[in-house]
């Protein structure tokens, strides 16, 4: 489990599948057992206050991203926005009291980071030798994004085993897709591999 301080107010936890047959909850447990999810998430802001110092007392919001065998993004907010409740007095004065609006988003598709664009090459000779050739690549604080949306995706692809290949050369990204459109840039779009292995693979030896 990673977490991350995004700012006073808000953190990014990201869990892999792995964090959570730990405590003994599977990824169908996320949508169905409700009750137990929101004692995950407890357990959690007890950890989030160990290691980043952030108490998460009263009302959070829990945004859950399931990312295609991979893990989970889950973005947490202290404080719901004026609209969701107009009385703070609702809530228990009680330093143990948290309220949790709990979201739940599943996605297929897969960002996967890396250190250095030579682990992009050698990936891209990889997945063009599988037949992969799309994706679209990002810079963001030196380090580089492959990103597979749900619409690139075919329909015979093995999802797992394209995973299996991004994990040998990077990481699953704690970074949403939305944070690199906005803050990232934007090297290559929609053809990534393809373009990568034909100016830098094919290239170097015409």
């Amino acid at each position: 489990m990673r977490l991350e301080r995004l700012n006073g107010d808000r953190i990014k936890i990201f869990l892999t599948f792995d964090d959570l047959r730990e405590r003994g909850i599977t990824k169908e447990d996320m949508w169905h057992d409700l009750p137990r999810v929101e004692q995950l998430f407890r357990d959690m802001m007890l950890e989030a206050d160990d290691e980043l110092g952030f108490e998460a007392n009263g009302p959070i919001d829990v945004e859950v991203f399931s990312l295609p065998a991979q893990g989970m993004v889950v973005i947490v907010s202290k404080g719901r926005s004026r609209e969701d409740s107009d009385d703070q007095e609702d809530y228990e004065d009680d330093d143990d009291f948290i309220q949790m609006q709990v979201t739940l988003d599943e996605s297929q598709d897969i960002l996967y980071q890396f250190e250095q664009f030579e682990d992009v090459i050698t990936l891209s000779r990889t997945l063009h030798d599988i037949g992969i050739n799309n994706g679209s690549l990002y810079l963001f604080e030196n380090k580089y994004y492959l990103y597979f949306d749900e619409e690139q995706m075919d329909s015979d692809m093995n999802i797992e085993t394209l995973v299996a290949i991004l994990a040998e050369f990077g990481n699953p990204s704690t970074i949403t897709i939305h944070r690199l459109e906005e803050y990232g840039k934007s090297l290559i779009e929609g053809e990534a591999v393809a373009s990568i292995y034909r100016y830098f693979i094919e290239a170097p030896h015409d």
